[in-house]
């Protein structure tokens, strides 16, 4: 069985976040740690070498159960991708009507400008998923 490649690292986040190459990204990168740090009041911790996450909860899927941070991001040179905030299963959240210009996969948000969407938006939507993924 294939072994589960994403977990945590003693990778430094600010230096990650340093070494994003292109200027916005790096500075929505270190915006968005800031807004995740103040709403879960938990450090980042690198997930592999390129997500930042949040708290950590079991998680099962086909490789078996394992850890996985609760909220997290990774600033993608093609869009900022946002996880733990939105469940595929559940495309109706009035509150992802309100964030603004972004995309969604199965699990995460996809956002190309943090100017695009409502940061006190995004502050609830992880704050809901927050919570949700603590009780």
């Amino acid at each position: 069985m294939a072994s589960l490649k994403t977990r945590p690292t003693d990778q430094d986040v600010t230096a990650f976040l340093d070494a994003v190459e292109h200027p916005r990204r790096r500075e929505e990168g270190h915006v968005l740690r800031a807004l995740m740090e103040r709403v879960t009041e938990q450090p980042a911790v690198m997930w592999g070498s390129t997500m930042v996450g949040f708290g950590s909860s079991p998680f099962t899927n086909t490789l078996g159960t394992h850890e996985w941070f609760n909220v997290g991001f990774s600033p993608r040179k093609s869009a900022l991708t946002i996880y733990g905030i939105h469940n595929g299963y559940e495309p109706d959240n009035p509150l992802l009507t309100e964030l603004g210009q972004h995309t969604t996969g199965q699990g995460c948000v996809y956002v190309k400008r943090l100017n695009d969407i409502d940061l006190k938006v995004l502050e609830r939507l992880i704050n809901d998923a927050w919570k949700a993924s603590n009780t």
